[in-house]
């Protein structure tokens, strides 16, 4: 046993030596080479700041017409965005147009929206990048009876053209409801009707049940108020798109919804036969000098908000990254393959953030900073070496001094100036790798003391003794 606790302490003391010597030539290491780990420390910060600077803590995204679903939609994603520490200010707009032209201006604040698939030409719009769809968003035109089955294409068509010359709402102008009915119109030949008007979706929702209008173009959710209103509303009805596949090739980025026989009310059995229904999608648009650390939250958000089932899409569905219209981030590609960063599933968003940030920049620094590093041993043994080197002359001229000009009387200064240069070389913090050269010296200066003392003249033979 006594053996044991002889090993456990020599051991103990062991380490404790060892710490004591690698502190102490770490604290020699920083008296010595501080001006250049400073600069490096400088050189450290100014890349972390300004290659990869953190965040903002406040967005502005623009979103739609007020009380309006994407106003709603919005709502969500600022909670969201509230949980991770980060303000993601609403702004209300006119709707598509202007959320795009905003995104479009470099001097303009918003950096992100929600914008309806295939309202904008991408080859005209610079500076924007898409995060991917988040929702789908169907076409939904209601009427006011009598109604039409969808495999009667004439009755159809009779029926489009006596809404030609009646009072229906497109939606306004510059919104997505309006931008979508535009194209549907428009493949059927048809500009502008004389009798059409542009409501926004709540005012064309009472004006259709009052009878004020014949007809109203709704592009939103299937959950949206506006759309659940008219699907309640037994006196209105809702036109299918039998040719449906047409218009998706006309129309690349409309996908086609099918909804069985009751799909919206089993109780009415409505609809009263399968139905195709045509859909665009939410697109999600960012300003693309967006922070990727924000790009990726505003992906979660999307996860979170809208990967959900619904009536149209399954769980995990969304954020979809196709037939978006508008370049897709680099980031977005990244989370479409990886997901977001690993770091951000179990920290913090700030730590994991500031983490990713650290790492982004430090593997490349290091790059550039280890070589330096690595000549730092060589740097301290040059700079030592030079100092013991300069203790040397002057001991060789003190030597030069006894050879060529040796007087009795001054032996005393002599060896005071010898003890002053043994102090001046005591006070030296040398690495062990140059030992050798710092007692080397002290003997030096120990054998130059020990040639004053042994005789009248040091370094040169008596006459008389070298001629006996």
């Amino acid at each position: 046993m006594g053996s044991i606790k002889q090993d456990i302490k020599e051991t103990y003391l062991g380490l404790f030596e060892t710490v004591q010597e690698k502190w102490s030539d770490f604290t020699q290491f920083l008296a010595e080479a501080w001006p250049l780990l400073a600069i490096l420390f400088l050189g450290l910060i100014g890349v972390w700041w300004y290659a990869d600077p953190p965040p903002p803590r406040h967005v502005v995204m623009a979103t739609g017409s007020p009380g309006g679903s994407y106003e709603v939609l919005g709502e969500k994603y600022a909670a969201f965005f509230k949980k991770k520490g980060i303000t993601l200010e609403l702004l209300p707009t006119k709707g598509a147009q202007e959320n795009i032209t905003r995104l479009a201006d470099r001097a303009d604040p918003v950096q992100a929206s929600f914008v309806q698939a295939g309202l904008a030409n991408s080859h005209s719009v610079s500076g924007v990048q898409s995060l991917g769809a988040i929702e789908y968003d169907p076409i939904w035109f209601f009427y006011r009876g009598p109604e039409v089955k969808g495999h009667d294409f004439q009755a159809m068509n009779a029926r489009f053209r006596h809404f030609l010359d009646a009072k229906i709402s497109v939606g306004t102008r510059g919104s997505g409801t309006y931008e979508q009915a535009s194209h549907i119109l428009k493949a059927n030949g048809v500009k502008d009707g004389p009798n059409f008007v542009y409501l926004p979706g709540a005012q064309a929702v009472e004006a259709l049940k009052k009878g004020q209008i014949e007809g109203a173009f709704i592009v939103d959710a299937y959950e949206a108020a506006n759309v659940q209103a008219l699907l309640a509303d037994s006196n209105v009805y809702l036109a299918a798109f039998p040719r449906a596949e047409a218009y998706t090739r006309l129309f690349p980025y409309l996908q086609i919804l099918n909804v069985p026989i009751g799909g919206f009310s089993l109780q009415r059995n409505f609809p009263s036969e399968d139905i195709k229904l045509m859909s665009t999608t939410t697109d999600l648009l960012i300003d693309d000098r967006m922070h990727p650390a924000l790009q990726f939250l505003f992906l979660e958000a999307a996860r979170e908000v809208n990967g959900k089932a619904s009536f149209f899409s399954e769980r995990g569905e969304f954020p979809s990254f196709k037939n978006t219209g508008f370049p897709e981030s680099p980031v977005a590609l990244h989370y479409q393959k990886n997901g977001s960063p690993l770091l951000m599933a179990y920290l913090p968003f700030w730590l994991a953030e500031l983490i990713n940030r650290l790492v982004f920049v430090l593997l490349p620094f290091c790059a550039v900073a280890y070589p330096i590093l690595l000549t730092l041993p060589g740097y301290r043994n040059k700079r030592m070496r030079r100092k013991l080197s300069k203790l040397y002359g002057v001991l060789k001229s003190y030597e030069q001094e006894l050879i060529d000009n040796f007087q009795p009387e001054t032996k005393r200064q002599y060896l005071q100036k010898l003890d002053l240069l043994e102090y001046e070389v005591l006070q030296l913090q040398v690495p062990k790798s140059m030992a050798g050269d710092y007692y080397a010296l002290r003997t030096s200066i120990d054998y130059v003391r020990n040639c004053l003392n042994r005789g009248v003249h040091p370094y040169q033979y008596q006459e008389d003794v070298a001629g006996v």
